[in-house]
């Protein structure tokens, strides 16, 4: 196997064990001095304890409509996989569809994924690999050793906002836009250790999981907040080892909100749709995160 294919085979393993565990900022806006002056006021208030305070503040705007993009470098190839769907806050369940990129050799493009959040919990569909078209693929996402924040291939909106719990440093960084919408942006680094203890009971175990699975506890991060304390963006940098490099993967978690108060119907698979068998490019390995659970989908307490 030549140089090319190694890179090749190395990118493809990675893709199936991060995105398949299966697997704008514009520029600043124009406004008045008056109201520069005092946004800055607000800005230099105190970021650390507005930022632990996000997950809260998304729990009482209801639901919203997300976008969510994942970034990995491997074998000096980088690769995106996207995701799309809406997502209820005060239940902590979403719908994502997600599109995984092509075969590093240019086969056929991947059938995209339906993905269900909850607590606790990933479900998937078309997971393919052997898995019937009808049935559903459960991940306890304690299980996993990222706690989830990157094996599916999406982070959670709310569990990527509940890392901000863990927020140790932050600095305002001034006004800009996303998708028309003047926010605030601020920059700093959140430890996963720190958020899983201040987390809700439903996702401490899974942080708990992340921060000692990733090669660091620390993440940094860019996030912006509309004038309700909204996020509307949130970029988060993972890095974690898989097992198949020596060096750490360097995984850029982008997600967008939006259209809060859209419709967000999510509902959870009953237990005969569930997929109860090995899948088939993890048979072999023996380890508890390739098996997947057949327990009935739970009702998520608030």
């Amino acid at each position: 196997m030549d140089r090319r294919q190694q890179q090749h085979s190395h990118l493809g393993a990675t893709v199936v064990a991060v995105g398949v565990l299966l697997g704008l900022a514009a520029g600043a806006t124009g406004c008045s001095d008056s109201r520069a002056a005092a946004d800055d006021v607000k800005g230099a208030g105190d970021p650390v304890a507005l930022l632990r305070r996000a997950a809260d503040t998304l729990g009482g705007a209801g639901t919203s409509k997300a976008t969510t993009s994942m970034e990995m470098a491997a074998g000096g190839t980088r690769v995106t996989i996207r995701g799309k769907g809406v997502y209820d806050y005060r239940h902590r369940l979403g719908r994502l569809t997600v599109v995984l990129p092509e075969d590093p050799a240019g086969a056929a493009e991947h059938r995209p994924i339906t993905e269900l959040l909850a607590p606790g919990a990933l479900f998937m569909k078309n997971r393919g690999a052997g898995v019937p078209a009808d049935k559903w693929v459960r991940v306890d996402t304690a299980s996993v050793s990222d706690g989830n924040l990157v094996t599916g291939g999406a982070t959670d909106p709310y569990a990527a906002a509940e890392v901000l719990r863990g927020t140790r440093t932050a600095a305002y960084a001034g006004r800009t836009e996303v998708g028309g919408t003047a926010v605030r942006h601020y920059r700093g680094t959140a430890n996963l250790a720190d958020a899983a203890r201040s987390a809700s009971a439903a996702n401490r175990p899974a942080l708990r999981a992340a921060a000692k699975g990733f090669a660091t506890a620390e993440v940094p991060f860019d996030v912006y907040l509309d004038d309700q304390g909204r996020i509307r963006k949130l970029r988060q940098r993972f890095s974690f080892v898989n097992g198949l490099q020596k060096t750490p993967v360097a995984v850029a978690s982008t997600t967008l909100l939006y259209d809060f108060g859209t419709p967000a119907d999510v509902r959870l698979p009953h237990a005969q749709d569930i997929y109860a068998g090995r899948i088939a490019e993890e048979a072999g390995r023996g380890t508890d995160e390739n098996k997947p659970s057949r327990e009935p989908a739970r009702e998520p307490s608030n």
